[in-house]
């Protein structure tokens, strides 16, 4: 099976074909619900959810309706379908910032799913005084151009080059504010090798096993965002893998090739 090596290829054919995933981890959301409904609660503060490609606040319901159930102030980012870096799109999500942070009187956590992501550490990057901190849910912000399934896609509907985003090796350098990024090696969509935050007191990586179009009702992935928000404002730590939780959040330190081995003895084994 072809992988993607260091973020420079998409993801294999078989991958892609595994996004159906999505599918059964959205009935695990609902199936797990009660028992996520044991996860740290929040403090009330305003959560703003960014969408991926192609997709609009409708994808993130799950997400948003759990954060407000564990008492927090979710909301949407009400731009529509997400297409990308089109002409208005950075201020209105500027201006969505500014409104949240002055309607509560408080710092913004910011979660992106995907594209997203990358919407969300810029916008991070350019109002650190208003962001509490950042979650990416499989956020391609250091990967190649090209090394995701989607890119035709995002061309089409942004109606530019994937390749001619402005300052992109600025883009791989963390955000001035907490950032957690959750990703997956089995993802379909993008590399999983560049949806990770380079090593930084306040920056952390955690992954979870899953597909792409599942990351946003993944149970695993749920949990691990409510526990990031849960933290005190001025006390950021890192996600504790300690005890039961390593099983169910492997080390994302270990080898990628003995990965990549384990990896297609399981699909040819299925």
């Amino acid at each position: 099976m072809e992988m993607a090596a260091n973020g420079k290829k998409p993801p294999s054919k078989l991958l892609l074909a595994l996004e159906m995933r999505g599918i059964w981890e959205l009935q695990a959301f609902f199936a797990l619900y009660p028992l996520l409904r044991r996860a740290p609660r929040g403090d009330g503060h305003p959560v703003l959810v960014l969408p991926g490609l192609s997709a609009s606040d409708a994808s993130t319901r799950p997400l948003r309706t759990y954060l407000k159930a564990q008492g927090y102030a979710a909301h949407g980012w009400k731009l529509g379908s997400n297409r990308g870096p089109r002409p208005g799109v950075e201020e209105a999500m500027d201006a969505r910032l500014t409104e949240l942070a002055d309607r509560y009187q408080r710092k913004v956590s910011l979660i992106g799913w995907s594209l997203g992501g990358v919407f969300a550490r810029e916008l991070a990057r350019r109002s650190p005084s208003l962001v509490r901190q950042v979650i990416t849910l499989g956020s391609p912000f250091a990967s190649e151009p090209k090394a995701s399934n989607a890119w035709r896609l995002y061309e089409y509907l942004s109606e530019r080059k994937v390749d001619d985003w402005p300052e992109r090796e600025a883009m791989k350098l963390p955000p001035p504010v907490p950032s957690t990024a959750i990703y997956s090696r089995t993802d379909g969509i993008v590399a999983w090798q560049g949806c990770r935050e380079q090593d930084a007191s306040t920056t952390q990586n955690i992954e979870v096993e899953g597909s792409h179009c599942g990351l946003g009702h993944h149970p695993a992935v749920l949990y691990a965002i409510a526990d990031r928000l849960a933290q005190k404002e001025d006390g950021w730590a890192p996600f504790d893998r300690g005890g039961l939780r390593g099983l169910i959040y492997p080390d994302p330190n270990r080898a990628d090739d003995d990965y990549a081995r384990l990896l297609q003895a399981e699909l040819s084994a299925a």
